[in-house]
């Protein structure tokens, strides 16, 4: 019997099997807008990293105007770990990096930020701190040396870790580090708000679990500037720290539930 032809579709794309195949460990995220000249080499560096290890890397455009995606695209073209989502608009960061986690299928998620700052060599010993850790060890946190950003953007990020830290108590020293690596069945349950990737320490204590750290040394950004201004995270993020602080605050209990089944085993 002849197929419609509306059923002959052919994928565009050549591994598109492969990509779904095998389910892999660790989804790495980069969310990224208006990184064209950047992605290339850092994602070469983040296969290098995890050499041996089942992984996938998913690249959200956040609504970038440049040739981001194209560039993408043609990376995947013999690299079937390599993943591209778009946002129909930009969103922002927090938003990119929730379409990412939504997509990914490993159960453990890596984000890295797109600009090449943060180095992923650091990765294997962020996977290892989670291993160590256990199951109650929910998230391992970058904390960068050597920052490499502007006299200005780093006494911003100072303060605005001190004030988080003092009101948070989430014994973390940089928040703002992309580095993270985090448990997908946790990472799931944290409320999404706009702002969240520099919470993700003490939203995780707040669900009951620990919190690992890994330093990591930090590099200058090869090509562009940030997309993301100095006022835009310090007037927005004022007003996110005492949500955050009113969510944990609300958090009276955690339950522990068991199930019960009939025979009693």
């Amino acid at each position: 019997m002849t197929m419609p032809a509306s059923s002959e579709t052919v994928l565009a794309d050549p591994d598109a099997n492969a990509r779904t195949l095998v389910r892999p460990d660790v989804s790495v995220i980069i969310p990224c807008k208006n990184e064209a000249e950047n992605l290339p080499e850092l994602i070469g560096e983040v296969a290098a990293a995890l050499d041996g290890r089942r992984f996938e890397l998913i690249v959200v455009d956040d609504g970038s105007t440049d040739a981001t995606s194209a560039v993408v695209l043609e990376l995947m073209r013999d690299r079937p770990w390599l993943r591209s989502m778009r946002d129909t608009r930009s969103s922002g960061q927090s938003a990119a990096v929730r379409t990412g986690l939504l997509a990914a299928r490993g159960d453990v998620v890596l984000t890295i930020d797109g600009d090449g700052q943060n180095n992923p060599e650091f990765m294997p010993a962020m996977l290892d701190a989670l291993a160590k850790g256990g199951p109650r060890t929910a998230l391992v946190a970058g904390q960068r040396l050597k920052r490499t950003d502007s006299g200005a953007k780093r006494m911003a990020s100072r303060f605005a870790n001190r004030l988080r830290g003092a009101i948070l108590k989430d014994g973390t020293r940089d928040s703002g580090c992309g580095l993270k690596a985090v448990r997908r069945h946790v990472f799931l349950l944290f409320p999404y708000f706009d702002g969240w990737h520099r919470y993700l320490p003490a939203l995780a204590i707040r669900e009951g679990y620990q919190v690992a750290h890994v330093d990591v040394v930090d590099r200058n950004r090869r090509h562009g500037t940030s997309k993301y201004g100095i006022m835009d995270r310090a007037l927005v993020g004022a007003l996110d720290l005492f949500g955050v602080w009113w969510l944990i605050r609300r958090r009276k209990n955690i339950p522990a539930p068991t199930e019960v089944t009939i025979d009693g085993r």
